[in-house]
């Protein structure tokens, strides 16, 4: 089997759509998604819709958790939250259940998905760092996991000490654990303007990271043209 894992996809239709393109060429048979399908772009019903269609397993997002409550936003970056509060008008009751109903960690088939971290998911904790990796880790029960949040890509291995980096293709190991971020679909923040994600192949025990060109103009005439801060169209260009 051979999983495409993306996450932070963040309503943005063009990058999900390039990815599920790649995917297919590069023979995914199966799929995951660590959460925030919806929040800054401006196709959040469109990317849900298709993310649900699939059936693919599926954990809860920070942003699909505001974007489906009331919650105060109060505190919240400006830009994020005009975002947050003009999704919750594109999407419908059933959506906005479906969100709600997301899990904060899943198990899928023999490796787990978080959006954030392991040892608080539910707090939206970022991972940047080895000292950061190594909390979630004392909560870690597969030889893998996968997540999402940061929007960069690095891959964090435990055996004797805790180390990480940026990483292309690497091969699993027993006896190891990795804790793995897969980049962005939507919002790349690396300076690589590109949809990320990443192909997780059961049988070669191999990950591979995916840099895929996108109609980023395209995404930018949306924002744009549904009145969603300025900020959030230019960010795209420069992957950032």
């Amino acid at each position: 089997m051979r999983y495409a894992i993306i996450a932070d996809i963040h309503a943005n239709l063009e990058a999900l759509h390039a990815v599920l393109e790649d995917s297919k060429r590069e023979r995914c048979t199966h799929y995951a998604c660590l959460g925030d399908v919806v929040g800054y772009n401006a196709n959040p019903k469109e990317c849900l819709d298709i993310i649900r269609a699939t059936g693919m397993p599926c954990v809860k997002g920070n942003h699909d958790e505001y974007c489906s409550s009331e919650t105060n936003l109060e505190g919240f970056n400006p830009h994020a939250a005009e975002a947050v509060n003009w999704t919750r008008q594109q999407l419908t009751e059933e959506d906005r259940q479906w969100l709600r109903d997301l899990k904060y960690l899943r198990l899928v088939a023999n490796f787990s998905i978080v959006h954030a971290t392991l040892d608080g998911p539910q707090r939206w904790g970022y991972v940047f760092d080895r000292l950061a990796a190594a909390a979630s880790f004392t909560y870690q029960n597969t030889g893998v996991c996968f997540f999402g949040h940061t929007h960069v890509p690095v891959a964090f291995i435990r055996d004797t000490v805790v180390r990480g980096g940026t990483y292309s293709k690497f091969k699993t190991e027993t006896g190891r654990k990795y804790f793995v971020n897969v980049g962005s679909v939507g919002q790349s923040r690396d300076g690589v303007p590109k949809a990320t994600y990443a192909i997780y192949d059961l049988e070669e025990g191999m990950i591979e990271l995916r840099r895929v060109d996108y109609d980023i103009a395209t995404t930018q005439a949306k924002i744009r043209a549904a009145g969603l801060p300025e900020r959030l169209a230019e960010r795209l260009a420069y992957g950032k």
